[in-house]
């Protein structure tokens, strides 16, 4: 084999591994952000319907909650109101999701901010600002610190 042609099959041959390994670098670089939005709406839909399996899962043990209200709250106290309230009406529940969502990872510590939309049963609109920091914790992120501050409505 002449020279060119060794060399332009080693071009290509260096082209396609750096092009099969790419994807998988860039996928494991984005795959705890996607995990941590999917777990986030997981968390979302289930805060939605007062779903303790998945508030449990959410929480980390050493949970420090900071609510809009300025109540500081850790998970023992979350789930105790959560089994007390029990499964209320779907309707009087309001839906929640979440915009403007923000990932940020730094090894196994990620920092999740969002805006929290409420849609209340009656039709009204609640709107605040969340931010979480989340550790690694057995393989699964769990927020162990989090913040609400209520977005006020115009005009208040």
């Amino acid at each position: 084999m002449d020279l060119p042609k060794l060399l332009n099959l080693f071009a290509s041959s260096l082209l396609l591994s750096v092009l099969m390994v790419s994807p998988a670098t860039l996928a494991g670089e984005g795959s705890a952000e996607g995990a941590l939005h999917e777990l986030l709406d997981a968390f979302l839909a289930g805060a939605s319907i007062n779903d303790i399996e998945m508030h449990d899962r959410f929480w980390a043990d050493d949970l420090v909650y900071t609510s809009s209200a300025g109540e500081r709250r850790g998970k023992a106290e979350i789930m105790a109101s959560l089994r007390q309230a029990g499964q209320p009406d779907d309707q009087a529940l309001p839906a929640y999701r979440g915009e403007d969502v923000a990932i940020r990872v730094f090894d196994d510590l990620a920092v999740v901010t969002f805006r929290l939309v409420a849609g209340m049963p009656d039709g009204g609109v609640s709107e605040y600002f969340n931010t979480g920091v989340f550790a690694l914790r057995d393989g699964q992120w769990k927020a162990f610190t989090w913040q609400a501050t209520r977005i006020p409505a115009a005009g208040d």
